[in-house]
């Protein structure tokens, strides 16, 4: 999975409190905060994940004389009762020294609440002055589906609006991003005295989305309106793809979710993160010891995938 759903999960957790327009969008960035320190509390690990059926998700491992890296793509929310365990992931997760997620917390709303009031919010232009009639129309019918007014979203830029609009659907259905992958992996890591490392921080992940282009947002909007009935029925596929280690169904929801809405859309959430991760982890391996990475399956399938740009710098990536 990809940045729409990181950010449209905080997204989905700024909609329960929401009260009224800006107000309620910056009232309930306070609330959570404190809820997001509170998380990091020391903790238990979590219950062992049921395993998957035959080899499960796909792993891939990079190394040198010294250095060993994982590379494990995830899914960020999942239905209760998903199985998705496997020895290899757990042997390569229990001899890494260290944990590195694309950031580390995804729920911080002590951060994600004043960017998303910085970025996401444009009381003077309101998303309705953007939409036709019938776009409005669809609009409207989407935000009721997540329990809000069109008045509460009428503040918000098209591509906060996308992000809201596009997590609806899978939460209906019974997807929970408390049951996603990198919070496991995360609590597993605290409980294991493992440090848990960022890729890089919330603030470029929404300043990407902030910088996209008006036409690239209704862009990104419309594909959203437009594929609202299927949203939950897509990300079926692409997680039983994902529990099969099935690399050409995966490509395929990573094609559909960037480079299929748009080249903008590909460039932000994949091929400029994908290359940055990658300078990242060609810096790793110029050290020593063994590393974890869990990000996004569609980081690493598809085009410009991490794979491809580590084997463009000369180091060799191996599917376990």
């Amino acid at each position: 999975m990809t940045l729409q759903t990181v950010l449209g999960r905080a997204a989905s957790r700024l909609e329960s409190a929401a009260a009224g327009l800006v107000i309620g969008l910056a009232a309930g960035a306070v609330l959570l905060a404190g809820q997001a320190h509170a998380a990091e509390a020391p903790q238990a690990a979590p219950a062992p994940v049921a395993r998957a059926a035959g080899e499960g998700p796909a792993l891939w491992v990079v190394r040198d004389a010294d250095s060993t890296v994982y590379l494990y793509g995830t899914i960020h929310m999942l239905k209760p009762g998903t199985a998705w365990g496997s020895d290899k992931v757990d042997a390569a997760f229990d001899s890494a020294s260290e944990l590195w997620l694309e950031v580390t917390n995804p729920d911080d709303q002590s951060e994600l609440g004043p960017l998303f009031q910085q970025y996401g919010v444009s009381p003077d232009r309101p998303l309705s002055s953007w939409l036709t009639p019938d776009e409005k129309a669809r609009v409207d019918a989407a935000v009721a589906g997540i329990g809000l007014s069109p008045a509460q979203v009428d503040p918000v830029r098209p591509w906060f609006a996308a992000l809201m609009i596009g997590t609806g659907p899978l939460k209906a259905a019974g997807y929970d991003s408390d049951l996603g992958v990198e919070l496991n992996l995360r609590a597993r890591a605290r409980a294991a005295g493992k440090p848990v490392r960022g890729l890089e921080t919330v603030g470029q992940q929404v300043g990407g989305l902030a910088r996209m282009s008006d036409e690239g947002q209704m862009v990104y909007l419309r594909h959203y309106l437009s594929t609202w009935d299927r949203a939950a029925a897509d990300l079926d596929t692409a997680v039983a793809g994902w529990l099969t280690g099935d690399e050409a169904a995966m490509a395929r929801f990573t094609y559909e979710t960037g480079r299929g809405i748009s080249e903008e859309a590909h460039q932000v959430f994949l091929a400029r993160r994908n290359a940055d991760w990658a300078d990242q982890i060609q810096t790793l391996m110029q050290g020593s010891g063994v590393s974890f990475i869990a990000v996004g399956a569609a980081h690493l399938h598809g085009d410009d995938r991490v794979q491809d740009l580590l084997a463009a710098r000369g180091l060799t990536v191996t599917r376990l």
